[in-house]
């Protein structure tokens, strides 16, 4: 019988494909999301990738009942993947609360009622905004955690204590919390991708809309950065690649080849690219010229940070695979899939 995993925010971008991922590996998978920044058409695009439509059900796990009678009707589930949480840096400056309780009121009713129902193991969607601006670069596990420079940055870092304590006074639990640097591109088939609702809080998505004709013009925070060319340097990360490290992470905890009940991974692919690099980088996968402005720098944004992989390639066993150029590429077909480009 097939091991059962519970995604929380499974249809959002990154849940989407580790489902599809997952299917593909053979689990059954149920997901749970209020579609606050997600679409429910995402379950049919991931049935016709994989040939299976996962069970669905709506609702915010920030309320304690429902959650509570969600676990109560699925008594099997052998596995956690948690996504569900509000994620942009700039709308978190201007909306703290609103992260707070969507993203650590979440958490805690979860891991409440994984205790309850005996749910051992959960893998966990944190961040490289842990790290807040590092002093030496490239980042490892093992590099301080420091003062958040946004709300959304110190909700994953309250999540992660949470996960820590909690599973440190709960021996039959056991976690990891994969730290991601910055996920884009979409699935090869352009069934699944990156679109938010509303004007977009990450880069690619903005890219490939002022491309397409939606958005008037790219908004570039900062050219005063210390950065060879002036703006920001993130680690960008294949959606895909990022997707299969969560289903070696499940592997790990199913076989029991965790080392301690808590672990911690960094998932990038070690190479820093600045904002005008991908700018350019797009325009030449793609021939399309994109209109940008240089504006003020956004607040929550550090400058420059970078994944040291190795104990992620070593330890977990996984490494990105997919180039950034093939990367831009599969996120500008989804792109056109979706607003009729030929």
């Amino acid at each position: 019988m097939s091991k059962k995993i519970l995604v929380t925010g499974g249809t959002g971008y990154i849940g989407s494909h580790t489902v599809v991922e997952l299917q593909k590996s053979g689990y059954d998978v149920v997901v749970v999301d209020n579609l606050s920044n997600s679409s429910i058409e995402v379950l049919d695009n991931i049935e016709e990738i994989t040939g299976k439509k996962p069970h669905f059900e709506k609702f915010d796990l920030a309320e304690r009942d429902k959650t509570d009678n969600f676990f109560k009707q699925h008594p099997n589930i052998d596995a956690v993947i948690h996504f569900a949480a509000s994620k942009a840096v700039g709308e978190s400056v201007e909306k703290p609360l609103l992260y707070y309780r969507n993203n650590l009121v979440s958490l805690i009713n979860l891991m409440e009622c994984q205790i309850k129902y005996n749910v051992p193991n959960i893998v966990f969607s944190s961040s490289c905004t842990v790290y807040g601006q590092p002093e030496k670069l490239p980042v490892t596990e093992t590099t301080p955690r420091k003062d958040a420079e946004s709300p959304y940055g110190n909700t994953k870092r309250v999540n992660e204590d949470i996960l820590h304590d909690t599973i440190s006074a709960n021996p039959n639990l056991r976690g990891i919390a994969l730290r991601y640097f910055n996920p884009i591109g979409a699935h090869p088939s352009a069934l699944i991708g990156e679109l938010p609702l509303g004007i977009p809080q990450n880069l690619v998505p903005f890219i490939t809309q002022t491309a397409a004709g939606i958005r008037e013009e790219l908004k570039v925070f900062g050219d005063d950065y210390d950065t060879p060319d002036g703006s920001a340097i993130r680690d960008y990360i294949n959606v895909v690649d990022l997707a299969k490290a969560h289903v070696v992470a499940i592997e790990r905890l199913l076989n029991g080849k965790n080392r301690q009940n808590y672990e911690v991974f960094n998932l990038g692919t070690g190479r820093g690219v600045s904002v005008l690099e991908m700018v350019k980088g797009f325009e030449k996968v793609t021939g399309v010229k994109l209109q940008y402005k240089i504006v003020d720098r956004r607040a929550g944004d550090i400058e420059k940070i970078w994944a040291d992989t190795t104990y992620a390639n070593e330890e977990l066993g996984w490494k990105a695979e997919e180039g950034l150029e093939e990367t831009l590429h599969s996120a500008w077909n989804w792109e056109k899939r979706i607003r009729g480009i030929q």
